[in-house]
C-alpha cells in the first residue's frame, strides 16, 4: 500500500512513518502543502493521502480543494489539532473522507488508513466459494438457484469473508471492515452475525471455520472441514 504522508512536525512524522511502515505500507513523507499539492498532480499509484491541516505553504484545506477539483478521488485522511466542529466540518465538505484529531492512537490512525484503501480498491462484481455466489452489484447472493435472504450485517460479514478468501480475520477486523466510525458493535455481536450467515449457507459447499484465539476463516466444505 502507498500511503502519502503530508505532516510538517518532525517528531510527529518520524514516529507516523515508523508505525505505518511497520504495517507493510510504503509510505512518502512531505512537510509541505504546496510540495503535496505538486507531487499529487503527478501520474503514479497512490492508495491513500494522510494531510494535516495545519501546514506550511498550502494548508491542508487548499490541498484537498485543489485535489477534488482535479476530478482525484483519491482517499484522504485529515489530521487536525483543531477540535472546532465547523473545521471537521469544513475539511469533509471539501472532499475530505476521514479526519482525526490529535493526540490520537496510532492503531487508530492505521486501521482508518486501511478502511479508506479498502473502500477505494476495486471490487470483483462476482464473488463466489463452492455453490454460494454473491452478486456484490445487485445484492444477491444465491446457493445454486436458491436466493439467500441476508440483512445489511450479514451481507457484509459475508462478503468480507469472501474477500479474504481461505485467510483468517478476526472479530476487530469484521467490525473496523463493515461498519461506520463510532458505531458501537461488539465482538459478541460480530458471532451473532457469524452464526446467521453459516445457517444461512449450511448447504452452500463452504465451511466458517473458528479459529481459535485469531478469528474466522471461510474455506471450501471438504470431508475434513468443521466449524
Amino acid at each position: 500500500m502507498h500511503v502519502i504522508l503530508v505532516e510538517d512536525d518532525a517528531v510527529l512524522a518520524d514516529g507516523l512513518v515508523r508505525v505505518l511502515g511497520g504495517h507493510g505500507m510504503r509510505v512518502e513523507l512531505l512537510q509541505n502543502g504546496s510540495e503535496a499539492d505538486a507531487l499529487l498532480q503527478r501520474p503514479g499509484p497512490v492508495d491513500v493521502l494522510v494531510l494535516d491541516i495545519g501546514l506550511p505553504g498550502l494548508d491542508g484545506f487548499e490541498v484537498v480543494r485543489r485535489l477534488r477539483a482535479r476530478g482525484s478521488q483519491l482517499p484522504v485522511l485529515l489530521l487536525t489539532a483543531r477540535d472546532a466542529v465547523e473545521d471537521r466540518v469544513r475539511g469533509l465538505e471539501l472532499g475530505a473522507d476521514d479526519y482525526l484529531v490529535k493526540p490520537f492512537a496510532t492503531p487508530e490512525l492505521v486501521a482508518r488508513v486501511r478502511a479508506l484503501a479498502r473502500r477505494n480498491a476495486p471490487k470483483p462484481s462476482v464473488l463466489q466459494m463452492g455453490e454460494l455466489v454473491l452478486d456484490v452489484g445487485a445484492k444477491r447472493a444465491r446457493v445454486r438457484d436458491k436466493v439467500i435472504d441476508l440483512s445489511v450485517r450479514e451481507w457484509a460479514v459475508l462478503e468480507y469473508l469472501l474477500q479474504h478468501g481461505s485467510r483468517v480475520v478476526s472479530k476487530q477486523q469484521i467490525i473496523d471492515a463493515i461498519l461506520p466510525w463510532g458505531e458501537d458493535v461488539t465482538p459478541n455481536a460480530v458471532e451473532v452475525y457469524i452464526s446467521r450467515v453459516r445457517q444461512k449457507t449450511a448447504d452452500a459447499g463452504i465451511s466458517i471455520r473458528t479459529i481459535r484465539g485469531f478469528g474466522y476463516m471461510l474455506e471450501p466444505q471438504g470431508p475434513e472441514s468443521h466449524g
